[in-house]
């Protein structure tokens, strides 16, 4: 507790932080609870503190601030817990759950861009545990089939992508991906190949055509089935 006034804010050598203005304007007039506010506040804070794309804050990076912790009361967990459930449910931030050490711990984002890409992955199971004071580490968003093409294959003119889209409707993603990825080792860039490769799992089934005498082989039946479109 301050026992005398705040000397002032100073100009030099100063740390400081960027708000949004609609916090101001939107959202400040409508939060009632002293809590909530304060939570905010120091998620929006400390969460530009963290590095990488994929920022957020874990229930100990509030408690690891002695002074904030307390300041929330003699039940500062209850009333952190509390105060983070107004501010998800008021749309600020942003919450998502993961299985650590057998209980399910809360990840806390806020509610920008980076923060509604980040949670999208952590809930659709695009993550994974790193060693760390923060050991879940976000993994980026999968690339658009699209935006695959474009940087394994070749241009992505419009009668590329209505085969693709047409593909997308037939075949799993992760099928059409490993197919790509087939065609840049074989050196065939190109979608006959791709298509190819894709209507032979459909017919025979999948194999695990990683190896160098599996992607051969595969050269070979492939180039025979496509024999009839090749210009000699």
């Amino acid at each position: 507790m301050m026992t005398a006034p705040y000397p002032g804010f100073s100009t030099k050598n100063a740390a400081s932080f960027p708000l949004y203005e609609s916090f101001i304007v939107d959202l400040l007039p409508h939060i009632d609870d002293l809590a909530e506010l304060k939570v905010t506040l120091f998620t929006l804070w400390a969460i530009r503190q963290r590095e990488g794309s994929a920022r957020y804050l874990l229930l100990r990076d509030f408690a690891a601030h002695p002074d904030f912790y307390a300041s929330l009361g003699e039940s500062p967990e209850a009333v952190l817990r509390d105060a983070l459930e107004r501010a998800c449910l008021r749309g600020t931030l942003l919450s998502a759950t993961v299985p650590l050490n057998d209980i399910d711990e809360l990840i806390l984002f806020v509610n920008d861009d980076a923060g509604r890409a980040a949670v999208g992955q952590v809930r659709t199971g695009r993550w994974q545990l790193v060693a760390g004071a923060h050991p879940v580490e976000i993994l980026p968003p999968r690339p658009t089939l699209y935006s695959l093409y474009e940087q394994n294959i070749g241009t992505l003119t419009p009668m590329i992508r209505d085969e693709l889209l047409a593909a997308e409707k037939e075949y799993p993603a992760s099928w059409i991906e490993e197919a790509m990825r087939l065609a840049v080792t074989s050196n065939k860039r190109n979608w006959r190949y791709v298509r190819a490769i894709l209507n032979r799992w459909q017919k025979e089934g999948r194999q695990n055509e990683t190896t160098p005498r599996s992607v051969a082989e595969t050269d070979q039946r492939l180039w025979e089935d496509l024999s009839d479109f090749i210009v000699k």
